[in-house]
């Protein structure tokens, strides 16, 4: 009998947590693993979105949990990481969504908290994270980590420029962890979306002088509804990418052609 493709993205038994899944990407990513038969821990700033979103799951018969955690907080990180194993037993994907931009303009106009504040949540927290749920996935022998990037890791956006300089650290960063976890069964991939409509974006689609010169930009002519993320999410955390690890993954509407 033929091995089936099919089965390879079944999540069943496995452990997810899925940062800033409250809304937008985030949530349609957990969405999507907790389908495909995840146990999905929903994660984000403020317990009762979380909550809400975790109920809703289970609504539909999947299992998920909501646990509160700022990403700029070590030790909101090392607690979301001990009560997933508490609840669940182990950790099998973390996918590193949550992010912050808090300046727009020039990069000579950011100042140092906003800096700081940019890096400790896009960059140093996905790492932190990462690293502590580590021990857990290399046990369990076939961990996959998903760090959220964006096409500005790529090349910087204009207005944006410091968020694009921790965007290219966060694909850095996976590249290096895949090369460090790979004989470990852990895998690190990045994906990187281009324009998506969420509420992160929204002073973009919103505006339709913006929005015509994007539609002109992009070869697909539209942005992206969140759901068109979780796809390779799903695939990215499945054994279907069983062969892939420090990817980047562009999901851009061929921006970056």
């Amino acid at each position: 009998m033929m091995n089936s493709i099919k089965a390879k993205f079944d999540l069943t038994g496995r452990v997810a947590i899925v940062t800033g899944a409250s809304k937008g990407i985030g949530e349609a990513m957990a969405r999507g693993l907790a389908e495909h038969g995840a146990s999905v821990v929903v994660s984000s700033r403020k317990q009762d979105a979380v909550d809400a979103v975790a109920a809703a799951y289970k609504e539909n018969g999947w299992e998920a949990t909501g646990i509160a955690c700022h990403m700029g907080d070590l030790d909101q990180i090392q607690s979301l990481v001990d009560k997933t194993i508490a609840r669940y037993g182990g950790i099998d994907i973390v996918i590193n969504n949550a992010a912050a931009n808090p300046a727009f303009g020039p990069s000579n106009n950011v100042e140092e908290a906003a800096f700081d504040k940019i890096m400790d949540i896009n960059v140093k927290g996905p790492f932190e994270l990462a690293k502590r749920a580590y021990p857990s996935m290399s046990a369990r022998g076939n961990g996959s980590v998903i760090n959220i990037s964006s096409v500005g890791g790529i090349s910087p956006e204009q207005g944006i420029g410091i968020y694009s300089v921790s965007k290219a650290a966060l694909i850095n960063l996976s590249k290096m962890q895949a090369k460090e976890w790979a004989t470990e069964g852990v895998r690190v991939n990045a994906i990187a979306p281009g324009f998506i409509k969420t509420k992160f974006s929204a002073a973009l689609w919103q505006n339709e002088h913006i929005m015509a010169h994007l539609n002109q930009e992009i070869p697909m002519s539209r942005i992206a509804d969140p759901d068109e993320v979780a796809g390779l999410a799903v695939f990215l955390a499945s054994d279907a990418s069983s062969y892939c690890t420090g990817g980047v993954y562009m999901v851009d509407g061929g921006l970056t052609v």
